[in-house]
């Protein structure tokens, strides 16, 4: 494994993105709990009481630190600077070393906080950590070809689409295809 340069986050223009810690309780059970009805086929609901408790997050974070151990997943929250709040996540999922050195970016906002930049500006701090912090030398993204958003992010992002994999991914009990969004270390600005 290679050596990870920590702590592992990042300060954007407006954002911090970090691991979530035992003292983020309150803000992420705020966060989960005050969303708008769903606006897409990706986006959720407010989760349930019962999914929000404090034993439900000691094991989220307990997973979590496990993953990063394992240098397999990372998972950063998306807090604004101004105010602490929990508006998110961004994720470096699938570590893979060797050879590859790749990842795959996942995010979410949530969606009272749509419109304002928020994913690219959190996903292109994941980048930095991702080719600066973790030394990967490859970043892909799978989107649905029907999400005009998440495309429009990684255009933004300067990814480049690499093609079309069918039936990459089981969501909603059926395979769905995936757009494969790419970037190297060396195109990333």
């Amino acid at each position: 494994m290679k050596s990870i340069d920590l702590p592992l986050y990042k300060k954007t223009a407006r954002l911090i993105l970090r691991p979530l810690e035992e003292t983020d309780y309150e803000n992420w059970v705020q966060a989960y709990s005050s969303m708008n009805p769903p606006q897409n086929e990706w986006d959720e609901t407010n989760w349930a009481d019962s999914e929000l408790t404090k034993k439900k997050f000691k094991e989220l974070l307990k997973n979590e630190k496990q993953q990063r151990n394992a240098d397999h997943f990372y998972s950063f929250g998306v807090f604004l600077k101004d105010d602490g709040m929990l508006i998110g996540n961004v994720s470096l999922m699938d570590i893979s070393r060797a050879v590859f050195q790749n990842a795959y970016l996942g995010y979410r906002i949530f969606n009272p906080y749509w419109g304002y930049g928020f994913a690219q500006e959190a996903s292109l701090g994941a980048l930095d950590i991702a080719f600066k912090k973790l030394k990967l030398h490859r970043v892909e993204a799978g989107i649905a070809p029907t999400n005009k958003k998440s495309i429009k992010v990684a255009k933004a992002l300067k990814m480049r689409k690499e093609g079309l994999s069918k039936r990459r991914l089981l969501v909603h009990k059926k395979w769905q295809d995936m757009e494969i969004w790419a970037l190297t270390k060396e195109e990333h600005r």
